[in-house]
């Protein structure tokens, strides 16, 4: 069955093998008002009133609840919930990773990574091995991280070959971000599949195949017009330029086995589970090192030693580098906690399963139906977080007896949907912006419009999938 077809054929097909939903606190008005609202006060707290997201999600979560008939004593019972259920099964995750690229970010690896593919490269090719590092590097670091590390090289290369930034600059930031909307273990996709119940590992696999069309696209082609359109030089001084230390760097291909040992883990469980071989001798140490708490906890223990240790490192310096990892994903951490709370309050008043029942009989598709309400809350709330959390959250009832398939794909499309137009409300606009030196125009017409191509190619590409995995 496509997920390209309707939802009433879709969930009456599929519905019976799910458990039941929560039923419904309130009457159908009353839960639509309750969520309107409480989804309002947030994009307001955020927007307006500058209040740091965590308090946000968590003050619309009890007015949800209240809102709702879930009564004052029980305000924040779902909310609670949510939150231990969602830190359990995402923060470790989350965790683990910002070990890793701490790591591979201190110890030079990741810039090992970009030097090395960008010296063997021709200068008429050099957007495309700036898409290509970025696409590597992106897989285990956060967007920002991301963003900080390359914008400096963006700039060098740029005034080396006396090319504007923007052709150099949006393949990179191309990269970055369509594997921040669409691959774990970035925070968005593990929220999506912890609160869909996906399959990691198929999602993994899925959300590169999405991925590397929709930075080709969205990058190094869409970069042509974009230059020209803002045709800035590399500024003399370059922001954040990299200054060599003369510390020993792994080699290239060490750092690459660091990037790319989680990915291949992980998938090789995916692929042991769906061969069935889950229960022989190799293939059962497959499926066990290949879960992805696992395989982000051995990368993580391999890239103390050849990250670390071998490059000179005492354990006590390994030890406060790893201490040093978890400080910054902090707020991120609560963030997620609080969505996750804000998504239980949804489902447990059932007004998951009353937009629910109002999505099957509008006929919205399911992948189109989750990417229209990332987009939504995207766009009011300028956090691909929080409109991941809400939309897994709103379109959880429907995920209920889907195929492994079509979870993978219902991930993917809110995802994508995450990332749609960056705009005044969203820090990873106004940090490109100074960045580049480009104006409040100028970024609207290059970064914005890549992050709306990222998420429109992006659905394009689940759509395509859906359509051929029938």
């Amino acid at each position: 069955m496509s997920p390209l077809t309707t939802l009433p054929a879709l969930v009456s097909a599929l519905l019976p093998l799910a458990d039941d939903p929560p039923a419904p606190t309130a009457g159908t008005t009353q839960l639509v008002l309750a969520a309107v609202v409480s989804i309002a006060l947030i994009v307001v707290l955020i927007v307006w009133v500058k209040m740091h997201p965590f308090f946000a999600l968590m003050l619309g979560s009890g007015v949800m609840a209240v809102a709702a008939n879930m009564g004052f004593a029980n305000a924040f019972t779902a909310f609670s919930s949510g939150v231990g259920s969602t830190l359990g099964g995402v923060g470790v995750l989350i965790a683990l990773g910002a070990v890793i690229g701490k790591f591979l970010t201190e110890s030079g690896a990741a810039d090992e990574i970009v030097d090395t593919i960008l010296s063997k490269t021709p200068a008429k090719r050099l957007p495309w091995a700036m898409a290509g590092a970025a696409f590597i590097i992106g897989i285990p670091l956060f967007f920002e991280v991301g963003v900080v590390l390359l914008i400096p090289i963006v700039m060098l290369v740029a005034k080396r070959a006396k090319l504007p930034v923007i052709l150099m600059g949006i393949p990179a930031l191309a990269g970055l971000s369509a594997l921040h909307g669409l691959v774990p273990p970035h925070p968005g996709p593990l929220i999506a599949i912890d609160a869909l119940d996906a399959n990691l590992g198929l999602t993994l696999a899925l959300g590169l195949v999405v991925a590397i069309p929709t930075v080709i696209i969205s990058g190094p082609l869409l970069a042509i017009p974009m230059a020209r359109w803002v045709p800035i030089p590399a500024p003399d001084r370059i922001v954040g330029q990299r200054v060599d230390e003369g510390g020993r760097r792994p080699s290239f291909w060490v750092a690459l086995s660091v990037v790319l040992m989680p990915v291949i883990l992980m998938l090789a469980h995916t692929l042991v589970v769906a061969l069935r071989v889950d229960t022989t001798g190799w293939g059962s140490v497959l499926s066990f090192i290949g879960t992805p708490l696992l395989a982000l906890l051995i990368t993580s223990l391999y890239a103390m030693v050849v990250l670390g240790l071998a490059l000179g490192r005492s354990t006590s310096g390994v030890a406060s580098l790893t201490g040093a990892a978890f400080g910054p994903v902090a707020g991120i951490l609560l963030i997620v906690g609080a969505g996750g709370g804000f998504k239980q309050t949804l489902v447990d008043s059932g007004v998951g399963g009353v937009i629910g029942d109002g999505i099957i009989q509008a006929g919205v598709p399911v992948l189109l139906a989750g990417w229209l309400v990332a987009v939504a809350i995207r766009v009011a709330t300028g956090s691909a977080t929080v409109a991941t959390i809400t939309a897994s959250g709103i379109m959880a009832p429907l995920a209920a007896g889907l195929t492994d398939v079509h979870l993978a794909l219902l991930v993917l499309a809110i995802g994508a949907g995450s990332v749609f137009l960056s705009h005044v409300n969203d820090a990873g606009f106004w940090l490109v912006k100074e960045y580049f030196g480009m104006t409040v125009g100028e970024t609207f017409k290059t970064w914005s419009l890549m992050e709306c191509a990222v998420s429109v190619v992006g659905l394009a590409g689940v759509l395509a999938l859906g359509a051929a995995l029938v």
